[in-house]
């Protein structure tokens, strides 16, 4: 039960990720590579999208 909770948290995660990734000021070609990593890699693609990914409509610090 404790694995099908923390899959829909990923599977949660995952979708606002993309979501954001979709709605950034990012290139097409960026969106793409940016949201395959994401659904191929879940948890390793969501933890390197929060820190590195593009900013859905901020400029980047």
């Amino acid at each position: 039960m404790e694995y099908g909770i923390l899959g829909i948290i990923i599977l949660i995660l995952d979708i606002y990720a993309v979501v954001q990734v979709i709605s950034s000021s990012a290139s097409g070609g960026s969106k793409i590579l940016w949201i395959l990593g994401i659904l191929i890699f879940p948890v390793l693609g969501f933890i390197v999208w929060a820190f590195a990914g593009p900013r859905g409509g901020r400029a980047a610090i």
